[in-house]
């Protein structure tokens, strides 16, 4: 009796375990499959100068391409920072200012996926934007990090507007898949003047 009890128990474990290998190995390929989607989409946008949804039901598209050359980082940004739009990739946050334009442009990603690579993202790094303009043309911003914080979900001075152009990347803290996430992540860069790799940092512009 005990010995049939336990090859039971063994084959409901390796049956558990197969489901979940094979769900993860599902979400993987569906992550996957949605990048090369919204890559696709982001070369319509290019061409046509049009948004173009990644697939038929999607109720976002890709905005712009977020690079951060010293990581190894190259991703595409989607618009619209809800919880179902930041399971295919980090989002602009549609409370902050607009790309190109004045003000604190925030951009939102997971800190188990999209935004984990800035774990490892340090001072002076410089991050890359290509973004598209309303005239459909293609833009190139670059900043350098100025700031570096972990704050409190509660301290949200760093999403509030900026009287210039500035770039914030926020995601939840620590990284990893632990349980918890209590605290923000938060990157605050700042525009480089263009052809002299200087930042502008005005005074009282990135809070202590």
């Amino acid at each position: 009796m005990v010995a049939r009890m336990a090859r039971f128990v063994a084959a409901l474990l390796l049956l558990a375990g197969a489901v979940l290998t094979g769900r993860a190995g599902y979400m993987h390929a569906k992550a996957q499959l949605a990048k090369v989607l919204i890559h696709r989409a982001w070369e319509e946008n290019v061409q046509s100068g049009k948004p173009t949804a990644p697939w038929p039901w999607a109720d976002t598209y890709p905005v712009a391409r977020l690079r951060i050359p010293r990581l190894g980082y190259d991703e595409f940004v989607l618009e619209g920072a809800t919880p179902r739009t930041m399971a295919f990739g980090p989002a602009r946050l549609l409370s902050g200012a607009g790309f190109g334009e004045s003000g604190n442009l925030v951009l939102a990603g997971h800190r188990t996926s999209w935004f984990r690579p800035l774990e490892s993202i340090a001072p002076d790094d410089i991050i890359e934007i290509e973004w598209l303009d309303r005239k459909h043309q293609v833009h190139d911003s670059r900043y350098t990090v100025a700031a570096i914080r972990v704050t409190d979900p509660q301290d949200v001075s760093f999403l509030a507007p900026t009287p210039d152009e500035a770039l914030t990347l926020i995601t939840c803290y620590p990284f990893g898949r632990s349980p918890r996430s209590p605290q923000r992540f938060i990157v605050r860069a700042t525009p480089l003047e263009a052809g002299t790799g200087k930042k502008f940092v005005a005074a009282g512009k990135v809070p202590d």
